[in-house]
């Protein structure tokens, strides 16, 4: 085999990669945008959990609970006397949350969550009965019923107790059933519009590209968030037409580069575009610990003295003595990584120094906290 052959199918080799990898790097309309107007709609209800095993909610505590169950029992024909006081152990109060997806028709079934505004200590084993789920309007547009799933368990005794998982929230698979269609428009006269899940003008410009090389010239960008595409006026052929064009594949265009900061945990998660400057960051830990410790004081013989507990405690300060590390720069994620954990910071201390990055001009990002 002659070395002209073999750098040919090298080269061959090589460009094959590249198709490759652009092709894994290639979204889905679908993945990038959505349809202007085909949404969820939040659904919400109040209702009663029954069948508790003793966990319900404390009547003398939550009396809306007592209040539910008269009414109830009044709408199904049973009538308490005056002055009744209900003490119910197996009862909770809930509200109740459900998605209507776009296109539910009546009678389909939708999953629900049912959460305890009580002071319930499990919904384990029960069952919410019959409970209207009400739209934005006021109008009920489904019906939901069933037997609780909740992921969790829990024990106490002896002053004791043990949870795993959280027991004041549970599931019902398909348990509300559509009552009311709510009308979905797929667009307004000849054009639908494909609304990004992130602004961005190079993203919404190689959609528009993407469109018209199936569909020449039928599609325009709005602005960053909108890409308007005329399609056919009838409800079949626009359903196909929408199929196509969501299944179109397009490299969208590399976000801005952000570090996103959970202060509540602690959590620092960077995207790709994040890089960095040459900076020198000096790191010492602070450590306070307090320890205490209880002893009982023992009178005396015959002092008439009294035994008291005493708490001792002993506070200290330790601070590490901090050097001054040279960060380098990073011009990809992997280097920002390696330079981020030579610094030997936990998570917390983390992002003071990344904040301090940035007020110096070292962080090339958008720091973002929530």
């Amino acid at each position: 085999m002659s070395m002209t052959f073999k750098i040919l199918i090298a080269v061959m080799w090589i460009f094959a990669g590249l198709m490759v990898a652009d092709a894994a790097r290639a979204e889905r309309i679908k993945d990038l945008a959505s349809v202007a107007g085909v949404r969820n709609n939040q659904l919400v209800g109040y209702g009663l959990v029954v069948g508790l095993d003793g966990s319900g909610d404390q009547t003398t505590q939550t009396p809306f609970t007592v209040q539910s169950i008269v009414n109830m029992l009044s709408n199904l024909g049973v009538t308490l006397p005056p002055g009744t006081s209900l003490q119910l152990k197996n009862v909770a109060a809930v509200m109740v949350t459900a998605n209507l997806p776009p296109f539910a028709r009546a009678g389909q079934q939708i999953d629900i969550t049912v959460s305890s505004i009580g002071n319930a200590k499990s919904l384990k084993g029960g069952t919410l009965v019959l409970t209207p789920l009400k739209g934005a309007d006021g109008q009920v547009y489904a019906l939901a019923q069933g037997n609780l799933v909740v992921n969790g368990a829990g024990a106490s005794g002896g002053g004791s107790k043990v949870t795993i998982n959280h027991l004041s929230v549970g599931r019902v698979a398909g348990g509300a059933t559509v009552e009311r269609e709510v009308p979905t428009l797929l667009g307004q006269g000849d054009y639908i519009h494909f609304d990004l899940n992130t602004t961005d003008f190079a993203t919404a410009q190689r959609m528009v590209e993407a469109i018209n090389r199936v569909v020449p010239e039928a599609a325009s960008a709005t602005d960053a968030r909108q890409v308007r595409v005329r399609a056919p006026r009838s409800a079949d052929e626009r359903v196909a037409f929408l199929g196509r064009l969501e299944n179109l594949e397009l490299q969208p265009a590399q976000g801005v580069a952000k570090v996103i900061i959970n202060a509540r945990s602690g959590s620092v998660v960077m995207n790709q575009a994040v890089t960095l400057d040459n900076c020198a960051v000096a790191h010492g830990n602070l450590t306070v610990s307090v320890t205490a410790e209880n002893s009982v004081s023992q009178p005396g013989a015959f002092s008439q003295g009294q035994t008291a507990a005493v708490t001792n405690a002993q506070i200290d300060i330790k601070q590490d003595s901090g050097s001054v590390l040279n960060v380098k720069r990073g011009a990809n994620l992997a280097e920002v990584a390696k330079a981020l954990n030579a610094i030997g910071a936990n998570p917390q201390d983390l992002v003071a120094i990344l904040q301090a990055m940035k007020a110096a001009g070292a962080l090339r990002a958008e720091l973002e906290i929530i």
